[in-house]
């Protein structure tokens, strides 16, 4: 990790004094420096306590030197001083494809540009295009870049990165001597959100997979490309990096690009006290300076007398510690539930009936499903009235009498009201098999009542799960103003369970209230929340916040069986 800080802090500064127009011998000096340390097999703290900085390539007195002072203090005073002394605007500029510090410096000194909107104007005025080795195309270029930048300052949701993920994965994979090939970073991580997608692989043919993978039809851009790593655009402004790396190096090159950084560091940490230097090619040991490789990630953390730490849970949030006490969680799996409680159909606003319905689930291998569709007070979906959900229940029974191997559980989504009551009576959702309440109206009351509606909803004996219970929809809408650690206690206390929300744009609980239920013994339920039939599959999404919330099996409602859940639902 610290060959990578100390490579990206040289460029930095390389570029720095380009933009200064600084002497051009010593910035080709700092690129080559940083060149070599990046590629440095070994790692650089390690060479600097050897005393050896100035056997790498391109490593003078002076540049050893300040690779010292940032290994020792974590900073350079000459990158701060430089830094100080470049307008803002320049280096935010040094972001955009295609700008260099030559061309910036350029456009600094002739038009006074000093920010990224200065450039967009004078870009649009045409100002540019009178500048030596300028154009009209190198006008519409800069606006692309421009445009593709400020599309590109926000994550992408998870949901919208997998098919682009699948689409790479599966025309690589199709290549001769392709080896192992992953997709790292927040993505393996299973990440709300996503950033830049890394991909990492080994392959006999590194040209041709660098060939392909800058030739698939998806690419858009190609930002770089060289022997073994490859920088695109694609669809939707998502960069895609690809990687790759000699099969000896694969498991510790996984584990470092996986992430996160907090967790790498700490891991790091780990290594040092055990007498070895982790760097992401190879674990070192320090006593002797022996280089030990390994092609698979579980040998690495193994060699650290550690379990292998699921990538969904690396963000040193106390699961390195359990890894060295051998006591990480069994999180929980896909495979492991065992029906969806929170499903609509065309009773109300669904698309699939419940015939359709029920046969998706069976292809999913579920035991039960509940058609919780929603009540009346939200007028736009056709919420059920007392009569229409008192019909659904007796046709839902009569289906079960003719239907083997899958149980419909009859439901409802019901609404809290604004002043806390629900849409149903009491003595209604008492005949229900399962009661998913949630807030769908009033989200913008004060704190205090949209947590005292929720507590209200929980407290009630015939309320089984809340639903979407922050409310959030990733990107669009923030969650409600409301205690969430009373909403949890009360929850505590009544039996209630919460709602892990699938649907992709809600993730609802999030990961980290999801860990916080399990720690005071809440069940939770993973639910698609789907309106069509086909939309069940996002139960996967669901899982993998489970599983970053370090749930397991025993945590999960509808991991249970038939039997264990019909008694439960009977628990009050």
């Amino acid at each position: 990790m610290k060959n990578r800080e100390v490579s990206q802090h040289l460029y930095q500064l390389s570029e720095l004094l380009e933009l200064q127009a600084e002497n051009k011998y010593k910035v080709v000096a700092y690129q080559k420096a940083a060149r070599s340390i990046e590629s440095l097999k070994e790692d650089v703290e390690h060479v600097c306590r050897e005393g050896l900085l100035q056997d790498i390539p391109g490593v003078g007195k002076a540049i050893a030197e300040k690779i010292e002072e940032y290994l020792r203090t974590g900073r350079i005073k000459a990158f701060d001083d430089i830094l100080s002394r470049t307008p803002k605007g320049l280096t935010e500029l040094l972001q955009l494809s295609g700008m260099g510090p030559k061309t910036i410096a350029m456009l600094h000194e002739k038009l006074n540009i000093t920010s990224i909107d200065d450039l967009e104007k004078a870009a649009k005025e045409h100002r540019i295009r009178r500048l030596p080795r300028m154009g009209p195309t190198s006008e519409k270029n800069i606006l692309k870049a421009i445009e593709r930048h400020r599309m590109r300052s926000t994550r992408i949701p998870l949901y919208v990165a997998e098919p682009i993920v699948d689409e790479v994965l599966s025309r690589l994979k199709e290549l001769d001597g392709l080896g192992n090939i992953t997709a790292g970073g927040s993505y393996r991580r299973r990440k709300e959100t996503v950033g830049d997608i890394d991909i990492l692989a080994t392959s006999a043919n590194p040209a041709d997979l660098i060939s392909a993978f800058a030739r698939m039809p998806m690419v858009e851009e190609v930002l770089g490309k060289g022997p073994t790593k490859a920088t695109v655009i694609v669809r939707d402004n998502v960069q895609v990096d690809l990687r790759i790396v000699e099969p000896r190096s694969y498991g510790t090159v996984l584990q470092y690009f996986t992430g996160s950084k907090d967790h790498n560091v700490k891991l790091r940490n780990v290594a040092l006290d055990k007498g070895y230097s982790l760097s992401e090619y190879s674990l070192k040991r320090l006593d002797d300076g022996q280089e030990l490789f390994y092609p698979r990630e579980e040998e690495v953390y193994a060699a650290l007398d550690m379990d292998h730490i699921p990538p969904e849970i690396r963000e040193d949030t106390g699961e390195i510690e359990a890894a060295l006490d051998h006591r990480l969680p069994k999180l929980l799996d896909l495979k492991d539930i065992r029906g969806d409680l929170h499903i609509h159909s065309t009773w109300a606003d669904g698309r699939s009936s419940v015939d359709e319905l029920t046969r998706t689930a069976k292809r999913l291998g579920y035991e039960y499903i509940a058609i919780c569709d929603h009540s009346p007070s939200i007028g736009l979906t056709g919420g059920l009235s007392p009569e229409r959900l008192e019909q659904k229940i007796d046709v839902i029974a009569a289906i079960n009498d003719g239907r083997e191997g899958i149980t419909v559980l009859s439901g409802t989504e019901v609404d809290i009201r604004a002043d806390g009551t629900l849409d149903y009576s009491d003595d209604l959702l008492a005949r229900c098999d399962v009661v998913v309440a949630s807030l769908h109206m009033a989200q913008q009351q004060k704190e205090r009542i949209i947590t005292g509606r929720l507590i209200s909803a929980i407290e009630n004996r015939n309320v089984d799960i809340i639903a979407h219970p922050t409310g959030r929809i990733i990107g669009k809408r923030e969650p409600y103003e409301m205690d969430m650690a009373a909403v949890l206690e009360a929850a505590a206390r009544n039996g209630t369970a919460m709602e892990i929300n699938a649907h992709p744009n809600r993730l609802d609980l999030n990961d980290r209230w999801a860990r916080t239920a399990k720690g005071i013994g809440i069940k939770l339920s993973i639910d698609s929340d789907a309106h069509q039939a086909a939309h069940m599959t996002a139960m996967r999404y669901g899982v993998d916040v489970a599983r970053r919330g370090w749930l397991e099996k025993g945590d999960v409602l509808n991991a249970m069986g038939l039997q264990e859940l019909l008694r439960w639902l009977s628990r009050l």
